[in-house]
């Protein structure tokens, strides 16, 4: 009886899953570089301002013995290598800037194979400053009026902001301040940028959004790591030692002080909105782009670099470049920012330089650069297995698990898949036939990126309040000063108008004019006005005086306290100095170590120039030797197929002749045989006529004459003995022999022949090296036989 199974729920086909929110696809662009050399051959064409077709390469069909089809890719838009920074960032990175102003997230990042112009389009160069440094400079020409004051946002370690009131903020500035050691460069001093970032924007092309919401206070705060095989490592962290180069001491011993201390990995964290940030990552506040870009390239000296065969400044980490943007509104009198924390947006943009995917093959990457290379093309293939996995999700109605978590990279940026914001990648090519082949593969994993949706970033709700307060309140203050400024100036007082001002405040004198001797009304008056004026004069005495004291007492305190910091600015004087001291030895012992170092580095550049010689001389004395080896290896194997033909030819030529030699003596023992057959029978024939006339003369009468003579037998004369070794072969044709009784007898085989003539033998050595043909040792033969036969008729 067949048991009944289970039975099992049919599964449903897949379908979309619909969803309320509106969603847009990522943008996906092409920039392709110019050429490095003229005769290069180039494999990329651009077709129109969105499609590009790539042609295969000549080296690549004669190889596989093929022809290619070319293949044509779609893009957003297509940037040919005539294209300006300032038309990519206007078309790319300035929309991103305004939804960032407008409290929505971006990501932007540059994909593609090393050497393809990733680190150009996102950084540039003096005179055509990249995406990073043009945004920051349309931030902050858009939110520069509106900047609060510094340390008024506050981060809180947690991937969040607070808000301190001016009063804290200006205690926490002060605190920052005196830790500092060496006084901070004034923000008017430091208009002049890092030489490597000087001029990078010029005036004419500076953006500004005119958007802004004007009754908003904003903060800036940038943070830069870099992701390093797969470990992620804060940029803008301050080291004791640089952890690419770390000091070491004489004899090539490492510095083993507690204080200087590695950087360490950061971790992963994922905050109470479920996104995730860099834990212990170092925020700083900045107010002008030439304070972002300081930022930047302190942290752009710590980035690793390497050189390698297809790119003299190869980048070795994934760097990002985080932009937080802090928005709270002001309170209703337009003044001071709104104390709540929950009315403050926080919105970021994150700028990120993918590292190259490169093959090993061509770098001839070995060590360190070997692994860095692996690390970097793992992450990118599990970017692109997340992108396959959510493509296939979003268009086939799948739940499958996308693996985030295999990699930093795409670990970090989930919230950018998964939530809301947009998401831009430049995808940078190198029209070179050399990277033919990986150039297609960047363009299959463009091609899918487009088909992947993300969230559309919903527009954020401000706290109700009347918009236009902080204009109100600014035309007020405007109109407080100008009214201040038309009642009396500063106080001052040697100033006789405030002199006259305080006269006028006292009671007026009457007439004093004094008309007789009997007038007694006048001088009353004038007393009673002059003791009021100088009860008025006390009291204001007293005022003062009260005043006096209280300034006096202030005076002391401040006097006091002016002493106290005095000594304390003594003591932190001194205390500087002493530092001053060790920095100065410091920096001697530093500046030693420096030119030790450089002449450690020539050295080694000297013994790596050195070593590359020879190691060429070695690859060279190497091909060369196994050339030889090769050579000496096809001589041997041909000199032994040689030696095996000739041994074969040797032995076919030996039986050959063993065989012919053996047909001849055959023959030639035949021949021999039949003429000493022709001479015993003449010997008979004259015997037998000798024995007649003997008896004819002696009887006198006839006798009769046999009939027919007869052959002795020559196996009766041959010794018993004697044996005849076989013969290999019997001879073609018919071999004819006489008996005893005349007749002629047919022999075919050849032993039995040499049984009948053992005589014959002692002729094969002396005739085995005549050669004749078979026609010819037959007719011997047959002429003796015939002889033979003529012989016996009478």
């Amino acid at each position: 009886m067949q048991r009944q199974g289970k039975a099992k729920t049919p599964r449903r086909p897949g379908h979309k899953k619909t969803s309320n929110t509106e969603k847009d696809p990522v943008g996906v662009y092409c920039r392709i570089r110019p050429l490095g050399a003229d005769d290069e051959e180039c494999c990329v064409e651009m077709i129109s301002n969105t499609t590009i077709q790539l042609h295969p390469p000549d080296g690549l069909k004669a190889n596989r013995n093929g022809d290619f089809k070319e293949t044509q890719y779609s893009f957003k838009k297509v940037f040919g290598i005539q294209t300006t920074q300032k038309e990519l960032f206007e078309d790319v990175a300035k929309p991103l800037i305004e939804d960032l102003i407008q409290c929505k997230n971006g990501l932007l990042f540059t994909y593609g194979v090393t050497g393809s112009g990733k680190t150009f389009t996102m950084t540039g160069s003096p005179g055509q400053g990249g995406l990073l440094p043009r945004s920051l400079d349309m931030l902050f020409n858009s939110i520069s009026p509106y900047q609060a004051k510094r340390y008024v946002f506050k981060p809180d370690d947690k991937n969040g902001l607070e808000i301190q009131s001016q009063v804290d903020a200006l205690l926490e500035r002060q605190k920052r301040e005196n830790m500092q050691s060496v006084p901070k460069t004034p923000v008017s001093s430091r208009q002049k940028a890092d030489p490597e970032f000087a001029d990078m924007i010029s005036p004419e092309q500076a953006c500004k959004y005119d958007s802004v919401d004007e009754d908003s206070s904003y903060s800036v705060f940038v943070s830069y790591i870099e992701i390093y095989n797969n470990y992620i490592y804060d940029l803008l962290e301050d080291a004791p030692f640089d952890p690419i180069r770390p000091k070491w001491l004489g004899g090539g011993t490492p510095v083993r002080n507690t204080e200087f201390v590695t950087p360490q990995s950061k971790i992963l964290r994922e905050d109470q909105n479920h996104n995730m940030y860099v834990a212990g990552c170092v925020e700083v506040e900045v107010k002008s782009t030439e304070e972002a870009f300081e930022v930047f390239w302190k942290g752009q000296k710590k980035r690793r670099i390497a050189n390698t065969q297809l790119n003299r400044e190869s980048s070795r980490s994934h760097s990002v470049f985080i932009v937080k943007l802090a928005q709270a509104p002001l309170d209703a009198d337009g003044d001071h920012i709104l104390q709540d924390k929950n009315q403050v947006n926080v919105s970021q943009l994150c700028l990120v330089d993918l590292a190259g995917s490169e093959r090993t093959s061509r770098t001839r990457a070995e060590g360190n650069r070997l692994r860095e290379a692996g690390n970097i093309n793992q992450s990118l293939m599990t970017l692109r297995t997340c992108i396959e996995v959510l493509r296939e999700n979003q268009m086939c109605g799948t739940n499958k698990m996308v693996p985030y978590r295999d990699s930093k990279v795409t670990h970090l940026f989930k919230n950018y898949f998964d939530g809301e914001g947009k998401v831009r990648m430049i995808v940078c090519v190198n029209p070179k036939a050399d990277d033919y082949d990986e150039t297609m593969l960047v363009m299959r994993f463009a091609e899918m990126t487009q088909e992947v949706e993300v969230a559309r970033p919903v527009d954020r709700a401000i706290y109700a309040l009347p918009a236009g307060r902080r204009h109100r309140n600014q035309a007020f203050k405007e109109e407080l000063s100008r009214r201040l400024e038309e009642r009396g100036g500063p106080s001052n007082p040697d100033d006789p108008e405030l002199m006259n001002q305080l006269i006028d405040s006292l009671p007026a004198l009457p007439a004093c004019e004094l008309l007789d001797a009997t007038d007694d009304q006048t001088l009353p008056r004038l007393v009673e006005v002059l003791e009021r004026r100088h009860r008025i004069r006390q009291m204001m005495t007293k005022q003062f005086s009260k005043a006096a004291i209280t300034l006096k007492s202030m005076l002391q305190d401040f006097d006091s306290n002016f002493s106290a910091k005095e000594n304390f600015i003594h003591d932190q004087r001194g205390k500087l100095g002493e530092k001053d001291k060790v920095i100065s030895s410091q920096k001697t012992e530093l500046e030693r170590l420096e030119n030790k170092s450089k002449t450690l580095e020539y050295k080694i550049d000297i013994l790596q120039k050195t070593t590359n010689i020879y190691e060429e001389d070695k690859r060279s004395l190497q091909q060369e030797l196994e050339t030889r080896e090769q050579r000496l290896h096809r001589e041997l194997s041909e000199r032994k197929r040689m030696e095996q033909r000739m041994q074969g030819m040797v032995a076919d030529t030996k039986h050959k002749w063993e065989k012919e030699c053996e047909r001849r003596v055959n023959a030639k023992q035949l021949e021999m045989q039949n003429q000493l057959w022709v001479k015993d029978e003449k010997l008979k024939q004259l015997k037998a006529i000798v024995t007649e006339s003997s008896s004819g003369s002696a009887g006198g009468g006839p006798t009769e004459r046999p009939d027919k003579p007869q052959r002795p037998s020559r196996e009766k004369d041959r010794p018993a003995t004697q044996k005849r070794s076989a013969s290999p072969s019997p001879m073609p044709g018919d071999v004819f022999k006489t008996r005893g009784g005349g007749q002629a007898v047919q022999f075919t085989d050849i032993e039995t022949l040499k049984q009948e003539c053992p005589t014959a033998s002692s002729s094969r050595k002396r005739r085995s090296g005549s050669g004749t043909d078979d026609q010819e040792n037959r007719v011997p033969a047959a002429s003796s036989s015939h002889v033979y036969q003529k012989r016996r008729k009478p």
